[in-house]
This record gives C-alpha cells, sequence and structure tokens, in this order.
C-alpha cells in the first residue's frame, strides 16, 4: 500500500484524469455512509415492508411505536452515534481516502413552503467534514433526497414514487438554495471534495411504475442551474453529476456541463469485466472528462477484488455502498440485530403494536448497537476491495492491464460463455447456475479458466509482508503439466504436476510471495492444460 498521502488541495480535474492541488493523480476509494442522514428500509432488514422503506414512514413506525416525544430522541441519538468521529477514523485505517455523504433535504430545511433554513442540518454535515480533515479524507456531497424526490422511488423519500423536484417550483427552489447554500459555506474548503448534484434521478418505468423519462429535459435543465448557482461563489470545487435510470444511461451526457465536473454511474448487478465500463471509458474520452464509479457493492467479496481492481486499471476511483448496516456481511461494520428486532419489523406489517415499554427495550438496544464499538468489523471486505492479504479472486478475474499493457495472453477462440468475450483465453462453466443467493447476485462465479501451453495470466496482492503465500486453486488431467509462476517478473518458480493419466486431479499450488508494495503474479503454463479455479493470498 502506498503510503502517499494524496490529500492535498482541492480536487479538480486534468483531462480524463482527478488531481489534488499539487498535480498529483488522485484515484478515489471509499465508502457512502447510507442510512446516516437518509435511511433506508433495506438496511433495517424491512422485509419489504413499504412502512419501512424510506425516511417518512420510518420515522412514523418509530413515533407510533414509543410516541413523539421518544421518538424525537431516538433520532436524535440515531444520528450522533451512527456515524461517528471513531468510524471516520476506521475508514481512513482500513486504508481509503474519501467518503460520500448521502443527505435527506430536511435536514436542512422545515418542511414548509419557502426557504426556511434548519442548522442542525449543517451542523451534522460540518461535524463529519471536520473529522475527515483530521483524519484525511475527502468528503463528497451527495443530495441522495431532493425536495420532493428527484427518482420517484424510496430511495429520494418521496412521498409517492412521483419525482416532484421536476414538476413543482417549491421543490425546485429548494434543492438549488441549498446547493448555493452549502457552495457559500465552502467554497473555501478543501476537505470538502465535491459537490454530487442529484443521485440516480428518474428511475426506469417497470411494473406499475410510471414512466417519467419525459423529464429528462428538465434534469438537465436542473443541472446546469445549480452549477450557474453554485459557480456564482465556488469555482473551487469538483461537480458530480449522474445519468438517470440508477445512474446507468448516458443521455444527459450530450454537452460539457462545466470546466470541472466529473460523469457519475452506478454498478450494480453486472459481472465484474471490462464490459461493465466500456460505454463510460468511451464517454470520459469523447468529452475528456474523468469518471468516478461512485456508487457499487452489495456482492460477493470476491467480486469486489474482481471489479474494484478493474476500476483503477482503467483510471476510475469508486465509492462503495455502504459503510454500515444490519443484514449481509458485505460491507466494512455491521450492526448486530437486537433481540426480538422482528416485533418492529411485524408491527410495520399489520401485527399487533409489541407494547410500548417492549418497543423501547428494541429500539433502545439498537442504539446501542450501531455505535462503532459495539459493531462487527468485517476486515475481510477491505482485503477483496484493495487486495490485501488475505484475499481470494476467482481465476477468471485476471487483471486487465499492467502499467497499460496486456496482463494476459490467450490464444484461444473457444471461450464457451459470454463474460469476458474477446480475452482469448478459454473461459468454461463448472457448474450449471442455481438460484441466486441475493439480489444482485449475477453467479458469475459458477466459471473456470482453462490455459493451455504458451497462455499467461497474472494477478496482483498489495502490501505483502514477509510470510505471505500465493495458493492457486484448480485441476490437470495429464502428467506432462508444467507450469511456470513469475513474481514481477523476477523470482520465478517451475512446477511439474505428477498425476495418473487421464484423471482428474485437484491441486492446491502454493507458493512463497515476495516482500514488496506490489506483487503481480504471472502463471505461466509451459507444457499442458490446466484449468484454474481460484486464486488465495494468505
Amino acid at each position: 500500500m502506498s503510503n502517499k498521502n494524496i490529500f492535498n488541495g482541492f480536487l479538480k480535474t486534468q483531462g480524463t484524469k482527478i488531481i489534488n492541488g499539487v498535480g498529483d493523480q488522485v484515484l478515489l476509494k471509499g465508502w457512502g455512509l447510507g442510512n446516516w442522514m437518509l435511511c433506508e428500509g433495506y438496511m433495517w432488514l424491512s422485509d419489504g415492508s413499504t412502512r419501512l422503506d424510506r425516511p417518512n414512514r420510518i420515522e412514523q413506525v418509530i413515533k407510533e411505536l414509543i410516541g413523539e416525544k421518544d421518538s424525537k430522541k431516538f433520532w436524535q441519538k440515531f444520528l450522533d452515534d451512527y456515524i461517528s468521529e471513531a468510524d471516520i477514523r476506521h475508514m481512513k485505517e482500513l486504508g481509503y481516502n474519501s467518503i460520500r455523504i448521502p443527505f435527506n433535504w430536511r435536514h436542512f430545511f422545515e418542511d414548509e413552503p419557502g426557504i426556511v433554513w434548519k442548522e442542525e442540518g449543517f451542523g451534522l454535515l460540518e461535524k463529519c467534514v471536520n473529522w475527515c480533515e483530521r483524519y484525511g479524507l475527502y468528503a463528497f456531497f451527495d443530495l441522495h433526497g431532493a425536495p420532493g424526490g428527484q427518482t420517484g422511488a424510496n430511495i429520494d423519500d418521496c412521498v409517492d414514487d412521483v419525482p416532484r423536484l421536476f414538476l413543482e417550483e417549491d421543490k425546485w427552489e429548494k434543492a438549488l438554495a441549498l446547493w448555493e447554500e452549502l457552495a457559500k459555506r465552502y467554497k473555501d474548503n478543501w476537505t470538502v471534495g465535491g459537490y454530487d448534484l442529484l443521485n440516480e434521478p428518474i428511475r426506469p418505468a417497470h411494473g406499475e411504475m410510471v414512466d417519467y423519462d419525459y423529464l429528462l429535459p428538465k434534469l438537465i435543465e436542473f443541472y446546469e442551474e445549480a452549477i450557474k448557482r453554485i459557480r456564482k461563489h465556488d469555482d473551487k470545487h469538483l461537480i458530480s453529476i449522474e445519468g438517470h435510470h440508477w445512474s446507468t444511461d448516458i443521455a444527459v451526457f450530450d454537452r460539457k456541463y462545466d470546466d470541472n465536473y466529473v460523469i457519475h454511474f452506478h454498478r450494480y448487478a453486472c459481472f465484474p469485466e471490462r464490459k461493465a465500463l466500456d460505454e463510460w471509458l468511451s464517454l470520459s474520452e469523447k468529452w475528456e472528462v474523468p469518471l468516478w464509479l461512485g456508487e457499487t457493492g452489495e456482492n460477493k467479496p470476491e467480486w469486489f477484488s474482481a471489479f474494484f481492481q478493474l476500476s483503477i486499471e482503467f483510471g476510475i476511483g469508486y465509492n462503495l455502498w455502504p459503510y454500515k448496516k444490519m443484514g449481509r456481511a458485505n460491507c466494512p461494520i455491521n450492526v448486530k440485530t437486537p433481540k426480538d428486532w422482528d416485533m418492529i419489523i411485524n408491527y410495520s406489517k399489520g401485527q399487533p403494536h409489541p407494547g410500548y415499554e417492549k418497543a423501547s427495550e428494541i429500539l433502545n438496544e439498537f442504539l446501542e448497537n450501531i455505535r462503532f464499538e459495539n459493531c462487527i468489523l468485517n476486515q475481510s471486505i477491505t482485503n477483496h476491495a484493495l487486495r490485501f492479504t488475505p484475499y481470494s479472486i476467482r481465476a477468471t478475474d485476471f487483471d486487465e492491464r499492467l502499467d497499460g499493457y496486456s496482463a494476459y495472453s490467450g490464444r484461444s477462440k473457444e471461450n464457451e460463455v459470454y463474460y469476458r468475450e474477446g480475452c482469448c483465453l478459454k473461459i468454461i462453466e463448472e457448474y450449471q447456475p442455481g438460484k441466486k443467493e441475493f439480489f444482485f447476485d449475477t453467479l458469475w462465479d459458477r466459471y473456470l479458466l482453462e490455459l493451455k501451453k504458451g497462455e499467461y495470466v497474472t494477478y496482483s496482492v498489495n502490501d505483502v509482508k514477509l510470510g505471505s503465500k500465493v495458493k492457486f486453486e484448480g485441476f490437470v488431467e495429464s502428467s506432462e503439466v508444467v507450469v511456470e509462476v513469475i513474481q514481477n517478473n523476477e523470482k520465478s518458480s517451475k512446477i511439474n504436476f505428477s498425476v495418473k493419466p487421464e484423471e482428474k486431479t485437484e491441486f492446491d499450488l502454493e507458493i512463497d510471495l515476495i516482500v514488496d508494495e506490489k506483487v503481480n503474479i504471472r502463471i505461466n503454463v509451459v507444457n499442458g492444460k490446466i484449468w484454474l479455479r481460484r486464486v488465495h493470498f494468505v
């Protein structure tokens, strides 16, 4: 891991790169603070409960459970403790350089006509920015829930799945005023990395959900007007622009919005391959604007080790989602589920009230559990995202590029699947796909890599310490197989396999790693053929 501190001055664009105040390239690596200043139901294990799917509904359920007076105390403690200085310090210690702070407009305005500010929201934001300054992390502001809603779904806290930001003048003006006010307050503060104007605007139509694509001209108008308002006071900060349809569509990127902005896109439920980036790389080249993979994740650790290194290889920084939650352990911090939490969920689905005393007991336990010192730390997630030992990777997810050059050499035209097409290496299914384990599961981990004589692939690992090893997992079917493993184009090991003729033999090939800031491991087939399943760095 490089010890070079990139936290140094305002971030700005230079062609397709982001640089800091002294001209060093910055590849953003961080997490989004989801569920803090804008709650999301699935992070409360809402189990499909529509009464717990967005902030305003969650707040109503909490009020019903413990009363208005105690619910106000609950939310104050929640905001104080869900993200604390300890969380920001931990993020830095893990090796990240940035965070994204998603927030709800209701923290900054009274829910009344016109502009009536609430200082509490600005205070929360200021506290977090100060922590980031203390520990050396860039903080990006993310308007995740705009007045009236910009998405038309639960994630923006809208009341009725309609993106009213683009339909009502009062909501429109509030959102623009918020960005102008933030620009006034933070124009000289370079701890703030940039302004993410709208998260995932204008969702796609599906089922009974209305099609709002006709509002795209209003989305573009909002971006242009917001930038104009910001630039009246602040000509230093990066602007982040997202496309519609969960930030996956490029339609709004038909113009250059500013001299200092990034094209921001999201990637979930995709194969962790270059094809997931190609459209965006072309767009970046066309406009000479940097890319930011500003939200991604919610997958298996080996998906992390494949996709985020690939992003970095192409000069794309990333921000993962979310940093902390209850539920699946695929984030740095897990909140323990309180005892009898199902009574809260069941009430929201129409079951009996658990009683005020019992509800208070459960929710008080929840408030204790969210504190950093009471959470479960998942070091493995960071190891996979940043490729620190120990971590593992599917063999099919070999590196794409090394210093701009190909990290593999294939001669095959026999790729049997649609994964990593064009790599000229043979990728096959080891087994037929089964049921998805979770919503974003792409079942990509059913594939095997077949390598024959003259072919090689490369895998990388960072911050290698004395005693670390690499272990290749796979099988051979011939006693004539010889492979060579080369580290950083220097140290090499040659291995001969001894197996019975024409018999499948599983192997775990283990080799000591050299000590270095980064080690590239090339496995080259000198003779015969091997099938690789997984590579472990331990």
